[in-house]
C-alpha cells in the first residue's frame, strides 16, 4: 500500500545561519495493504514530515513516495484519491451542521453528485453521530469532533487512512470509542497509518510499528515481532541461540524445588527466583533461594511453543501446583524508552 524509498525532507536554517535540518533521513519503509502501522517518536523526530511527504502535503529533497502503486510526487491528484488525511488540528468550521459539513467536503471532493447523500448518510452511521446530524458543529465535544474529522477524511472511500495524533486531547472514554473506530475500519479494509504519543493505545490497536529519532527509522517491523525480538535478544546470550524466549512460571504453593528442577533440565538456562506479581523482580539465585519457600521462576527456554508446552506438563507430572505460566514480553512503552534517546532536529 505505501512505498518509501531513500526519504528524505531538508529544511534551511533560518536567515543567517548556515546548514540544514535534516527533517526526514534516507527512510526506507513498506507498509503492505490491511495494516495498522503506527509510527511513534518524540516531538520533532519529523513523522509530521513524514506523513505530509505521503500525502503530498510536502515535496521531499530526494527519495520517493508511492501509495497504491501511484507516485505521490509525479501524480498527486490520482495519489490522493487513495489517501484519507486527519492531521493533528483540522478546521471545523463551526457555523456549519454536522450533514453540511460532510456535503460540503463531498463536493471538494468532486464526488457524484447522484452518489453524495447516500454516502453522507453511510458516514454519519458509520461515525455514530446520527444524532448529531443537525447539530452544529460548535456544539460537539472534542471526541464528537474527531470523529466528524474522520469521517471528513474517508468520504470519497480511499484505501489509506492517515492520521496525525487522533487520540490528542481526548477523555479515556473518546479514546477508547478512536480505537474502537480505527479497528472497525481496519476490518473494513481501510490500510492506516497512524502516529500517537499514547504508546499503550498503539499496543492495543498496531499491527506494525516504527519507531522515528532524529529523522531516521531506529526499528520497524510487526509489532509482536519487534516485541517478542527484544525480550528475545537478552535471553538469546544465555540460552545459546537467537530462539530463546524469556518465561515466568508461577506455582500455587510453595515446597516443590521449581528451581532445582528447571535448571536440570535441557534447552533452560538463566533461571532467576521470582515472587510473583507485576512488580515482582527476579532475583539471581544463591544457595538459599533454592528453598522449599520459592513459589515462581524466570528462566530462558530455547524454542517456542511446542517447547513450552512440554515444560509445562512434565513439570505438572513432577507434582509442581502450577498456577500460572507467561512469556515475557516487553511492552511497547518499555521498547520505546529502551531504544529512544528523545532526539530530535
Amino acid at each position: 500500500m505505501i512505498h518509501i524509498e531513500n526519504l528524505t525532507k531538508e529544511y534551511d536554517l533560518p536567515t543567517g545561519k548556515a546548514g540544514q535540518i535534516v527533517a526526514a533521513d534516507r527512510l526506507n519503509l513498506t507498509i503492505p495493504a490491511g495494516e495498522i502501522f503506527g509510527l511513534v517518536g518524540p516531538n520533532g523526530a519529523g513523522k509530521t514530515t513524514t506523513l505530509k511527504m505521503i500525502c503530498g502535503l510536502l515535496v521531499p529533497t530526494a527519495g520517493r513516495v508511492s501509495v497504491n502503486h501511484v507516485d505521490v510526487e509525479q501524480r498527486p491528484e490520482d495519489a490522493q484519491k487513495h489517501i484519507g488525511y486527519l492531521s493533528d488540528f483540522f478546521s471545523c468550521y463551526d457555523d456549519l451542521k454536522v450533514w453540511e459539513y460532510f456535503d460540503f467536503f463531498a463536493n471538494a471532493y468532486r464526488m457524484e453528485p447522484a452518489r453524495i447523500p447516500g454516502r453522507i448518510d453511510e458516514i454519519i452511521r458509520l461515525m455514530n453521530l446520527e444524532s448529531k446530524r443537525d447539530a452544529f458543529i460548535a456544539g460537539l465535544s472534542r471526541g464528537m469532533k474527531q470523529r466528524l474529522g474522520i469521517g471528513r477524511a474517508i468520504l470519497h472511500d480511499p484505501p489509506l487512512l492517515i492520521l496525525d495524533e487522533p487520540a490528542s486531547g481526548l477523555d479515556p472514554k473518546a479514546r477508547l470509542e478512536l480505537k474502537l473506530l480505527i479497528k472497525e475500519l481496519n476490518k473494513a479494509g481501510k490500510t492506516i497509518f497512524i502516529t500517537s504519543h499514547v504508546l499503550s493505545d498503539l499496543e492495543e490497536i498496531c499491527t506494525s510499528i516504527g519507531i522515528l529519532e532524529k529523522g531516521k527509522l531506529v526499528r520497524v517491523g510487526a509489532l509482536e515481532q519487534i516485541l517478542r525480538g527484544e525480550a528475545a535478544a537478552g535471553a538469546a546470550a544465555g540460552a545459546g541461540g537467537p530462539a530463546a524466549r524469556r518465561y515466568r512460571i508461577q506455582l500455587a504453593a510453595p515446597g516443590f524445588a521449581l528451581v532445582e528442577w528447571l535448571r536440570a533440565r535441557a534447552g533452560v538456562s538463566e533461571v532467576t527466583l521470582d515472587s510473583g506479581g507485576p512488580a515482582a523482580s527476579a532475583q539471581p539465585m544463591a544457595a538459599a533461594a533454592t528453598s522449599a519457600n520459592e513459589t515462581g521462576a524466570q528462566f530462558n527456554l530455547a524454542g517456542g511453543d511446542a517447547e513450552v508446552a512440554a515444560l509445562v506438563r512434565d513439570l505438572a507430572l513432577a507434582g509442581a501446583p502450577i498456577c500460572g505460566v507467561e512469556e515475557m514480553v516487553k511492552s511497547l512503552e518499555q521498547l520505546y524508552f529502551q531504544l529512544s534517546t528523545s532526539e530530535v532536529m
